[in-house]
């Protein structure tokens, strides 16, 4: 197993309890193990989403949503909470449908999962890479043998080998994987957050608004949910789907292009009959004063003085024409996005070895018999919310079981 992370360690674990007769090697290059399960979450790890039912849950995947629902019948996230469960380590569902550790702290899941790896007889070395492998058989060895060289100059032959990487970047895990004559998809970066220097939200630094719509006109590219305004932007959920969505889309556009906010989440019609009501309701009230759709005060007063409105104009003196710049406003605010910045640490690669290349019942190359692949390192990756582990989990888990020669 070439790849310390989640969906390496997992695919160790679950070889290694399936075949105690065979001899399971972990290789991780860094000094550590398990890195992004100790960042994820802000240090909570995000270790899956409550979200049970294969067709449903491949939807949150924009590279690998077909390919994933078959393993998705056979891993999803009920048998990661079970796995995790049956370990001692309960995980807890939040409102967003997000999954945790009881304990708040990634620190558990990478006890319980290195625990689980010493347990089944797994051999980590860290601190040691993949150089270079060659798929053909070695003299005294049985065909199909995989000789290795490895980062420290030794040798290791095996009859099963697993690439999980993680995220690919140009480089020699890169040139390797192609030298075994696998095609990568185009890489690019996803789940990132939005450079945007605007007037409608200078100085909002830290507001949230509920329930937006994010698009990118032009294109079919829209997503609802909160969006979050940063010191450096926009973020939160919906631009993060969005970006996620995208991500080939805008590095193509070098990251410059209108988005399109929708601060109600509503059509305009139904902002019109808000606006109707206002009239009726609180015709005295100057209508800087008296925010509607739950927006935060502040960011309502901008998009007012952004729609040209005087301080004191009242919702019975609003005339017809102000009202529309003001439903502009609200409902089709363009903004300038200048560039991006990656989403915490919980950094996601769009791109990776082409699907069609791979067995999903086994994760086994079609190319090169015993050779496996999990998690990011093939082009799958999912919307922010755990679907990114879990498509770790369930790619090491089938991985694992191949490898073991168990159905």
């Amino acid at each position: 197993m070439v790849g310390g992370g989640a969906a390496g360690i997992f695919a160790a674990i679950t070889a290694a309890e399936a075949a105690p007769d065979r001899k399971v090697i972990v290789l991780e290059k860094s000094p550590s193990l398990l890195a992004k399960v100790r960042i994820s979450g802000g240090g909570r790890c995000n270790v899956t989403h409550a979200c049970f039912e294969p067709k449903q849950l491949a939807k949150n995947y924009p590279r690998g949503s077909r390919e994933l629902l078959g393993p998705f019948h056979r891993w999803q996230p009920r048998d990661t909470v079970e796995w995790f469960q049956s370990r001692g380590v309960p995980l807890k569902t939040e409102p967003d449908g997000r999954m945790f550790p009881t304990t708040d702290s990634s620190q558990t899941i990478i006890d319980c999962l290195l625990d689980s790896a010493r347990r089944a007889g797994v051999e980590i070395r860290t601190g040691i890479g993949l150089a270079d492998v060659q798929p053909s058989p070695i003299a005294g060895e049985a065909p199909g043998t995989f000789a290795l060289k490895l980062s420290d100059g030794t040798g290791l032959a095996c009859d099963r080998l697993l690439l999980a990487t993680g995220g690919l970047k140009p480089g020699p895990t890169l040139d390797l994987i192609r030298s075994l004559g696998h095609t990568v998809a185009p890489l690019a970066p996803s789940l990132f957050t939005f450079h945007v220097k605007d007037p409608r939200i200078e100085g909002l630094a830290g507001l949230s608004v509920g329930q937006a719509i994010a698009t990118i006109p032009g294109t079919h590219f829209e997503h609802a949910g909160p969006v979050l305004v940063t010191h450096w932007g926009l973020s939160g959920p919906a631009i993060l789907k969005l970006s996620a969505w995208a991500a080939r889309w805008a590095q193509d556009h070098e990251y410059r292009f209108t988005v399109r906010v929708n601060w109600t989440g509503l059509g305009a019609a139904e902002v019109q009959e808000k606006f109707e009501g206002a009239r009726a309701a609180q015709a005295v009230k100057a209508v800087r004063n008296t925010p509607l759709f739950d927006l935060p005060g502040r960011l309502w007063l901008q998009l007012i003085a952004a729609a040209g409105l005087a301080d004191a104009t009242k919702w019975s003196h609003l005339r017809k024409d102000q009202a529309l710049a003001l439903q502009q406003q609200l409902t089709a605010c363009d903004l300038q996005v200048t560039g991006k910045s990656m989403f915490k640490e919980e950094f996601v690669t769009c791109g990776g070895v082409e699907l069609k290349e791979i067995h999903f019942k086994t994760m086994e190359s079609r190319l090169v018999p015993g050779l496996h692949f999990a998690g990011e390192v093939l082009d799958i990756d999912g919307i922010t919310g755990g679907f990114n582990f879990q498509a770790a989990w369930t790619t090491g888990r089938l991985a694992g079981l191949a490898m073991a020669e168990v159905e």
